[in-house]
């Protein structure tokens, strides 16, 4: 250490620390408590796509560097994919690129897209690896916030007309949206588009969960809509979709310009990954539509139990119509701070859940919050109910 004390980590990335996930994660492991806090399931994905990884690593397909902008079958597979559920048409040498999940492609994404000082308008509360792709590109965050309303999150569109400055260079949109289970409406995607071209600014769109719609919300992405599609930088991933969080296989699709810019970030960072998981995300991506129609009635009685539970145990309950989490407010159970009530709640009832509160800027706004995760199996959904009603 010098004389000066100079601290080892930059002034952008002081304020981030370990990751709330990583605290009580850990907690859950002292503690033995049932983990609903990080978004990761506990069972595996299909079968047939488990051993189309098994069969890529025999045939010795992906063991050496894939080609850096991701092997051409799952190239070919992703604007497929993209074609066949949304009539998105993208040149897989083009305008797809592979990377480590979708917290890469956000963090190159950011890289590459932003200049020192540019503006970023996010929706709040946010994952919180967005705040730190935006500093470590040297970007300023400006939070627009969704607030409860009527057993939703909703988007104030005058407040996310004003967050924008002549120094705003894009908008980050995340629908369906983690940790708010909110899915933007039609209108409300409309009006972005609206904004995004009237003030010419780029849109990166994070959809990992576009395949987690329930009751009558339906997932539409931004760059379908007029004005948008030379302007949006979509992320998708398979993680979510397939139940392979390990794997780290996530995409961009945009413009060739925008890929290139992406790209360019990207090769930095990781450079490749994921070689032989690659070919069995290329396969999963060939699913019939039936898949998708399981994995949402499946998660959707997990979400009912969860929420249904919740309620029982005297949290008010946002009923979300996307992603696989559930928002609760602890306020009718007398408590206010959902860092206290989370860290405590793995001794006071053997659960684990994670405050909504890091996902915000304005701590206070999330303060009553927390986060539980329902994509688990339902007896593990069942006991951490009736270890919850306890309280």
């Amino acid at each position: 250490m010098t004389s000066s004390a100079r601290p080892y980590l930059n002034r952008r990335l002081a304020e981030f620390g370990t990751t709330i996930f990583a605290e009580m994660s850990a907690l859950a492991v002292t503690t033995g408590a049932i983990n609903l806090g990080q978004g990761f399931p506990d069972t595996d994905g299909p079968e047939e796509i488990r051993e189309a990884a098994v069969r890529a690593l025999r045939d010795g397909r992906g063991n050496q560097y894939p080609p850096g902008p991701g092997i051409p079958e799952l190239r070919n597979a992703i604007a497929a994919h993209q074609q066949h559920r949304y009539g998105l048409t993208y040149d897989p040498d083009t305008e797809v690129l592979v990377t480590a999940g979708a917290t890469e492609a956000i963090a190159a994404t950011l890289l590459a897209l932003l200049e020192p000082g540019d503006e970023v308008v996010a929706l709040e509360p946010y994952y919180d690896s967005y705040a730190a792709s935006i500093a470590m590109a040297g970007g300023r965050r400006v939070p627009v916030t969704l607030r409860p309303d009527a057993g939703r999150f909703t988007l104030d569109l005058d407040e996310l007309r004003a967050a924008v400055t002549d120094r705003t260079r894009l908008l980050l949109i995340n629908t369906p949206h983690n940790p708010t289970g909110t899915v933007l409406t039609r209108a409300e995607l409309a009006a972005i588009a609206e904004l995004a071209v009237e003030r010419d600014l780029l849109v990166v769109t994070d959809e990992v969960y576009e395949h987690l719609v329930f009751d009558d919300a339906e997932h539409i992405p931004l760059a379908t809509f007029p004005g948008m599609r030379e302007r949006t930088v979509t992320i998708g991933s398979a993680g979510k979709t397939y139940s392979f969080t390990g794997w780290k296989v996530g995409w961009v699709t945009a413009a060739p310009e925008l890929v290139s810019a992406v790209r360019s970030a990207k090769q930095y960072l990781t450079f490749v990954s994921a070689g032989p998981f690659q070919y069995a995300v290329a396969e999963a991506l060939a699913l019939p539509d039936t898949y998708y129609d399981d994995f949402r009635r499946a998660m959707a009685t997990r979400r009912d139990l969860l929420a249904t539970g919740l309620t029982e145990a005297g949290f008010d309950v946002f009923r979300p119509a996307g992603t696989y989490f559930v928002t609760a407010d602890i306020r009718p159970l007398g408590e206010k701070d959902g860092f206290a009530f989370c860290r405590a709640l793995p001794e006071r009832a053997g659960v684990v859940a994670i405050p909504n509160a890091v996902f915000y800027d304005d701590r206070e706004a999330g303060a009553p919050f927390v986060r539980f995760a329902f994509c688990k199996k339902e007896e593990v959904l069942e006991e951490a109910v009736t270890r919850l009603r306890a309280l």
